[in-house]
């Protein structure tokens, strides 16, 4: 007698499966319009979400790296716009590698380029992902119509998520080359003296029309410590019989520089002199031995000798600008906006005694606002020929302050990469890359303050043929720190 077999118990019926395994997953392939609408979504998913497209549609083991990956650039450009909000004096010293000490200089690069590295990986990874995420939409599947638009749509968004990381990593790039081609990698980091950070500011042209470089533009560009208010102290380049502070320039002229006794070395007293007398009549590798190994030169260290016994100051720092390249800086920044008071010459001046302007004059800057380009920039610091040097030196200073105003974080984003190239082949300094926080940190609260001038000239009271050096030293303590005002006024 047979044993009747217990009924069989009917399967419990199977949950449906969620919406994203029936249309991502596992879709009616033979649907055109399901296929079309899936091929959207994973397009876009993998725009927004990297890695999304493939932990719901294909290979979940790399959908899950590259969800970690995305999960990691966001939290890191969270934290970093955490720190430039409230910190970014540490956060660019942590990106610079200016907290490094002197003994690891040759590591500061690394933070930049560990970033750079970072986002060049990031950006083929979201390449890989665009082209797997075009595998799994199957276009063949799709509308005839959505099949071009879904294929176009996938290609303007992975050029824009892949080129904007390969431009920030261009960006990074030239950021870390242009910080080593133009800041120190070691040196002594100065403490302010009396609350200043002083740095000289010297540009030389040695463009169409000059016969030598000579440092036509001197200026000493006084920073406020605390506050980032900033003065800027013209120097006429004609000045004589300058004081020098203590070195071997004041050892040779103890009684005011008198000008070299050979005419080959420079003609007359003045200050512009100095490069072609320390470099050609003079042994300045042994007047000044540690120029070369601090980022500087002879000719520049003797005219901060020079600038530091006119001014009365300590000067530990100097800019050089190459005034034959300005022009390119100029027109990296979108040009300058600059009020024009008298019509000026273009034109590297007349041939004879007497002659014409109008025969030798290349071109005229018009009177009146003007924004200008590199060229009109340039020969608006120039022009010299129906002016004088004290004119000269009132326009370079309205540059100089014309620039400072259009070096606005817009403007250096937007055009980093011109600004930058531009930058590293003008500019030359001896300021270590240990100070670039700081100073950028002072550049930032100098921007809401105006910036004070001094000029030493007749119309400031200078005596151009005999000036009181004393007077200008008095001059210049009180405008750096002014008296402070009593009760009765």
């Amino acid at each position: 007698m047979s044993v009747a077999s217990p009924p069989r118990l009917s399967a419990a019926p199977r949950a449906p499966k969620i919406v994203e395994e029936r249309l991502l997953r596992y879709p009616d392939t033979a649907s055109r319009a399901m296929m079309s609408r899936r091929g959207w979504w994973l397009v876009l998913l993998n725009f927004l979400v990297p890695g999304s497209a493939q932990s719901l549609a294909g290979n979940r083991r790399l959908g899950r790296f590259a969800l970690g990956a995305t999960i990691l650039m966001w939290v890191l450009l969270g934290l970093a716009l955490l720190v430039a909000l409230l910190s970014p004096t540490a956060g660019l010293s942590i990106v610079t590698g200016a907290w490094l000490p002197d003994w690891l200089a040759a590591l500061r690069p690394a933070p930049l380029l560990l970033i750079q590295v970072v986002l060049v990986a990031y950006g083929l990874l979201w390449i890989v992902l665009a082209v797997d995420t075009l595998r799994l939409v199957r276009l063949v599947r799709t509308g005839a119509a959505e099949r071009f638009g879904i294929a176009l749509l996938a290609v303007a968004l992975t050029v824009a998520s892949a080129g904007s990381a390969a431009y920030a990593a261009s960006a990074v790039g030239t950021a870390r080359d242009t910080i080593g081609a133009i800041f120190q990698s070691t040196g002594p980091v100065v403490q302010p003296s009396d609350g200043y950070y002083n740095i000289l500011l010297l540009g030389a042209d040695s463009g169409a029309g000059r016969d030598s470089m000579r440092f036509d533009s001197i200026s000493v560009v006084s920073v406020d410590a605390a506050t980032g208010a900033t003065t800027i102290t013209g120097i006429p380049r004609d000045m004589p019989h300058f004081p020098f502070s203590e070195g071997p320039m004041q050892d040779a002229y103890p009684n005011g520089h008198e000008g070299h006794s050979d005419p080959n070395c420079g003609w007359g007293s003045g200050i512009n002199q100095l490069r072609t007398e320390v470099e050609v009549c003079q042994d300045g590798a042994s007047l000044y031995p540690d120029a070369a190994a601090n980022g500087s030169e002879p000719a520049i260290e003797a005219t901060k000798d020079a600038a530091e016994g006119i001014l009365g100051i300590d000067i530990p720092y100097y800019v050089f600008i190459d005034m034959h390249g300005f022009a390119s800086l100029v027109d990296a920044l979108g040009g300058v906006d600059i009020t024009v008071e008298k019509r000026l010459p273009k034109g590297g001046g007349p041939s004879y005694e007497g002659q014409p302007v109008d025969e030798w004059a290349t071109g005229w800057i018009e009177a009146g606002p003007q924004h200008m380009n590199g060229d009109t920039a340039q020969w608006y610091a120039r022009s010299r020929y129906t002016t004088d040097d004290f004119d000269r030196m009132e326009r370079q200073r309205i540059l100089q302050q014309a620039m400072l105003a259009q070096f606005t974080p817009q403007t250096v984003l937007t055009r980093f990469q011109d600004v930058a190239a531009a930058g590293a082949d003008i500019v030359k300094t001896d300021l270590p890359q240990s100070l670039i926080p700081f100073l950028a940190d002072l550049a930032l609260k100098a921007k809401e303050l105006p910036v004070k001038t001094i000029e030493l000239t007749p119309d400031g009271g200078i005596d151009e043929f005999d000036p009181d050096y004393p007077y200008i030293q008095e001059l210049v303590r009180t405008a750096l720190h002014p008296p402070t005002p009593t009760p009765e006024g």
